[in-house]
């Protein structure tokens, strides 16, 4: 069935001297001849995602096993202590990184008792699969192919693309690495149990184990395996030898024929890829009950006996790298492989679950490079790309600082394999100005981010200034219009009741009385409302006695009125009030008073009444 499997090509790609017969002569040293540390220092971070929370402290004793860093949320993963004793510090310590920056580490001192905690076997099948996933979360797997991406989130099924192929990358093809190889040699059988699980969690319909053919050793024992486990849909095909043909796109590639896209993911595809060393680890992590502690690591290069051993994380790699026979010479370390892999800013630095090779460098191993040269545009890095970039123009603009204009060349696609900088004929590293763009990027990235934030926390903060401004204003207009309220109420509450019917109806009557009243012969009857004598065409006659009186009683009677409604002064004795008239009283008096004065004058000034 293998042999009539059609197989593909990606473009691009190179095939540079492997170096990998050295180390595969020999099996891998297992955890028991391998030697405990003076001391082991363990980054929380060892994946993609969040920082880990840390879970122990100072002066705690911690079993093998047990878990020292909490997952932060869901994409993140967990950490553990790779043996049993005392916890001296949890303090920044230099991390495995060409950077040189520190990083939050759990600094334990073996107890040489190697004690495990419990790990109990998991019944995976009695199990929902998200409860599945949150054990390989808490157990620390990640992707061991390098990316070490949390390997849960990449198990989650129900996408819109139902996945029909799972595809497990045993191509390790850069130079020196062969970890992979050995791993598939001796322990097919454990890769293949996790690939079950893989597969179970994630309803793929067959699975695909990618090998290079120049590992042959491994191809037979996968397919061994296979057999034994009597399941046809599993299948190892052996693919062409061609750096970089482990990358996760140029393998599906050749194996199924899709050719993912800028900007998409293999999973829109139906296909999702996994490395051969993370299903060990779901397999160890599930069926054992055991979480993600070591690793299988090869040391190359500049020591006497290259091999693979198993290591435990925080292991410190100098410490690893003499169990090889360091030799002199070594200026330094290499964490991964020479086309991909980063120079170690210490010898000290631990082992980390990224770390699958480590290459002692010398200058005989590796020469320095001749000096860089202008580019010429050969285009011999565009036809080397395995992702069909153009790395000349990518360079130009991150060297001129143009990020923009590197991103509309989709360098966020470029996988860093080195191709480029390996047939370029001037000699520039490439790569290296596209690290130095992405990081660039991302940095002016996280800025803005920053900014953005800051700037939302601002307008909040001013918002809430004026929200609580308009609140207390609404506030003290409610307190002013209530008061407003009770006094108005205070007020219509004390104030006496208005004239009743009676004394209106006792002013109407007086009104009406000298209204009345009998007049003079030949002269005009007054009223209230006639205007002044002065004032109107044709003076009135004298006023009779009762007409005067009743005037007065009226202005009388309006002004008792007014000085009951007003109620300021309480009421006088009866002997008072003949003797204390109020303001009211005393203006009609004098209004009484002065009208008399004037009708005695026209009664001077007429002329004199006509004879009998």
């Amino acid at each position: 069935m293998n042999a009539l499997r059609r197989l593909f090509s990606f473009n691009g790609g190179v095939k540079p001297e492997t170096h990998k017969h050295a180390s595969t002569r020999e099996p891998i040293v297992p955890l028991a001849d391998l030697p405990l540390p003076p001391v082991f220092v363990v980054p929380l971070h060892q994946s993609v995602g969040g920082m880990p929370t840390p879970l122990v402290s100072a002066g705690d004793r911690v079993l093998k096993g047990q878990r020292i860093g909490g997952a932060d949320g869901n994409f993140s993963s967990a950490v553990h202590a790779p043996t049993s004793g005392l916890v001296r510090a949890v303090e920044p310590r230099t991390m495995a990184h060409t950077s040189g920056l520190t990083l939050l580490s759990v600094v334990i001192e073996p107890d040489g008792r190697d004690e495990w905690m419990p790990t109990p076997p998991l019944d995976w099948r009695a199990m929902e699969p998200d409860a599945v996933r949150s054990w390989l979360r808490d157990a620390g797997v990640v992707g061991l192919g390098g990316a070490v991406f949390p390997s849960h989130m990449k198990l989650r099924a129900g996408r819109a693309t139902p996945l029909r192929t799972l595809v497990i990358n045993g191509a390790e093809c850069e130079p020196f690495i062969t970890c992979d190889d050995l791993l598939m040699r001796e322990r097919a059988a454990a890769i293949l149990g996790g690939i079950a699980i893989m597969r179970e969690l994630l309803g793929a319909a067959e699975v695909l184990i990618g090998v290079e053919d120049n590992k042959p050793e491994a191809i037979a024992s996968l397919r061994a395996a296979c057999a034994a486990r009597g399941d046809a849909t599993i299948q190892t095909v052996a693919v062409p030898t061609r750096y970089p043909a482990g990358g996760a796109k140029q393998l599906i590639r050749v194996l199924t024929g899709i050719e993912v896209p800028h900007g998409r993911r293999s999973t829109d595809y139906g296909v999702q890829c996994f490395n051969v060393g993370t299903a060990h680890a779901i397999q160890q992590a599930i069926e054992l009950g055991r979480p993600l502690i070591s690793r299988i690591v090869t040391v190359a290069g500049n020591v006497a006996s290259p091999r693979n051993y198993e290591v435990l994380f925080g292991t410190p790699m100098d410490f690893l790298v003499r169990q090889a026979g360091l030799l002199e010479g070594t200026t330094g370390f290499i964490m991964g492989g020479p086309m991909m892999g980063y120079r170690m800013p210490a010898l000290d630095v631990p082992v980390i679950k990224a770390t699958n090779c480590i290459i002692a460098s010398s200058p005989a191993l590796f020469a320095p490079p001749p000096p860089e040269m202008p580019c010429i545009r050969c285009g011999e890095c565009a036809r080397a790309c395995p992702t069909d970039l153009q790395p000349f123009e990518m360079y130009w603009h991150a060297r001129a600082r143009n990020f923009g204009k590197v991103q509309e060349y989709n360098l966020f696609d470029c996988i860093e394999c080195g191709c480029c900088s390996f047939v370029c004929p001037s000699h520039i590293p490439l790569v290296d100005y596209y690290r130095f763009a992405k990081t660039e990027i991302w940095d002016r990235e996280r800025k803005k981010e920053s900014a953005d934030e800051a700037r939302v926390r601002f307008e909040a903060r001013n918002e809430r200034i004026e929200r609580e401004k308009r609140e207390k204003s609404e506030k003290l207009a409610a307190r002013t219009s209530a008061a407003r309220a009770q006094a108005s109420v205070a007020d219509a509450a004390d104030a006496p009741a208005a004239p009743g019917p009676d004394r209106q109806a006792l002013v109407a009557a007086a009104l009406a009385r000298a209204q009345a009243a009998p007049t003079a012969p030949g002269e005009a009857r007054a009223t209230p409302a006639a205007a002044p004598p002065e004032e109107t065409a044709t003076p009135p006659g004298p006023t009779a006695p009762a007409d005067k009186n009743a005037l007065i009683e009226a202005a009388i009677a309006r002004a008792k009125a007014r000085k009951e409604a007003a109620g300021d002064a309480p009421a006088a004795p009866a002997a008072t009030a003949r003797k204390e008239r109020s303001p009211e009283e005393k203006q009609a008096l004098i209004d009484a008073a002065i009208a008399r004065a004037r009708e005695k004058k026209q009664a001077a000034d007429s002329p004199d009444k006509e004879a009998p």
